[in-house]
């Protein structure tokens, strides 16, 4: 059995409890979640995984924790979903792993 990673990314952004709540709203649909608009903060079931999304002043928090042979996937799929709602912007989605393994990388290109 595969021990659990969560993985992390910081991404500055304009507007972003808007591309927040967009990224919540998209992913829920096959698995559930759901965004509070008062907190600007939402969660997404991804399969048996989570990812949680959290809007600050100038950033979005993301977060994703599963499997370690599924960090890889989970990081692709929310990072491909923001930067492509985000395709006008310059926008870089960089994680970071607590298990010190290399994270994945999506930009607007």
């Amino acid at each position: 059995m595969s021990q659990n990673i969560l993985s992390k990314a910081t991404v500055m952004i304009e507007r972003p409890a808007r591309y927040g709540k967009q990224l919540v709203n998209h992913l829920k649909r096959k698995n559930g979640g759901e965004w509070d608009a008062e907190a600007e903060r939402g969660w997404v079931n991804l399969g048996e995984d989570r990812a949680e999304v959290v809007a600050a002043a100038d950033r979005l928090e993301l977060s994703v924790e599963g499997p370690a042979d599924a960090a890889e996937r989970l990081e692709n799929v929310v990072g491909r979903h923001l930067v492509g709602f985000a395709r006008n912007l310059e926008i870089e989605v960089q994680w970071h792993r607590n298990d010190n393994a290399s994270g994945t990388r999506q930009a607007t290109e």
